[in-house]
């Protein structure tokens, strides 16, 4: 017989805890616990959640620091980011059933609480605006990049919608604005094997099995500068990035292909040109042929400044 696992707490502000469990070792209490656990987080940190009450057990009931440190003991505990930064834009939704939300995310806005991004977060948002605690998205997309998300709003179905990406039973279309290239013949179709760069912000293309597959279309061109359809047909980390940098094509105002850029350095005048457009699957609880489009728009190849 499986063992249920026991049930999280509720949300806080649209923020789901963090879990973890007390290990055997030579802790003298759970807050020696805590700050031996996660060394890079200061005392005072912990100090303060426990002191606020940010750390429970599964029945919602408050820890004390100075509780033994038992080992299989369920904890959860609340994360906040003091002066998290505000993302000055708002998300729309699509589409809204009783297993299905479809929303269109804006650029800068991560998906998921991750870093220094808790509350101003796609999945944060929406459990506190449309009051949803059981909502869990079936695939991401980063935060740089535009577009539709889809989000499973109850567990009931949650594993078939998630089946769809891993069977890669969902057609995608992304767009972006990168620099033209009269030498490519068009289409393009892109095989390569995509794997850790020498910096772990970026990826890059690696010897090896192809594990990476995007068909690129041209849209339309105007100067320097030209709109095109990319059409992944697998999944990995930067992928587009990747196959379009590869190609001698970085996405317009990219700032981890190429070059680098400074981590926490959002230029909201320049936001990346990538835009996930569109989403068409069969709906396997329905069976119902699906198809969403984003209503995001990139720059006009008109507005682009000339390339240097």
């Amino acid at each position: 017989m499986a063992r249920i696992r026991p049930l999280a707490p509720a949300a806080r502000h649209g923020v789901r805890p963090s879990c973890v469990v007390v290990t055997p070792g030579p802790w003298t209490d759970l807050f020696d616990f805590f700050c031996q656990r996660f060394p890079s987080v200061p005392a005072s940190t912990w100090q303060a959640r426990f002191a606020s009450e940010d750390i429970i057990d599964a029945d919602n009931q408050a820890a004390r620091p100075t509780d033994a440190a038992t080992a299989g003991r369920r904890l959860y505990y609340f994360r906040d980011v003091p002066d998290e930064p505000i993302i000055p834009f708002q998300e729309e939704v699509i589409w809204q059933d009783e297993h299905l939300l479809v929303v269109d995310k804006p650029h800068f806005l991560p998906v998921v609480p991750s870093g220094k991004h808790v509350r101003e977060t796609l999945l944060a948002r929406l459990q506190l605006r449309l009051n949803l605690p059981d909502l869990s998205p079936v695939h991401r997309i980063d935060k740089d990049t535009a577009g539709l998300v889809m989000f499973t709003t109850q567990p009931a179905g949650r594993n078939a919608y998630q089946a769809l990406f891993r069977e890669r039973r969902v057609s995608k279309t992304y767009e972006c604005i990168a620099p033209w290239k009269p030498g490519l013949v068009w289409p393009v179709h892109r095989e390569s094997r995509i794997g850790d760069a020498e910096h772990f912000m970026q990826q890059a293309e690696v010897p090896g099995e192809v594990n990476a597959i995007t068909d690129i279309e041209l849209l339309e061109v105007a100067g320097d500068w030209a709109r095109y359809a990319l059409r992944p047909l697998t999944g990995q980390r930067h992928q587009l990035r990747v196959h379009m940098h590869a190609l001698g094509l970085p996405i317009l105002f990219d700032g981890i292909y190429p070059v680098l850029t400074p981590e926490g350095t959002n230029d909201y005048r320049r936001p990346l040109q990538l835009l996930a457009r569109t989403l068409e699957f069969v709906d396997p609880l329905s069976g119902e042929q699906r198809r969403f489009e984003s209503r995001r728009t990139l720059m006009p190849l008109e507005e682009v400044p000339p390339a240097r």
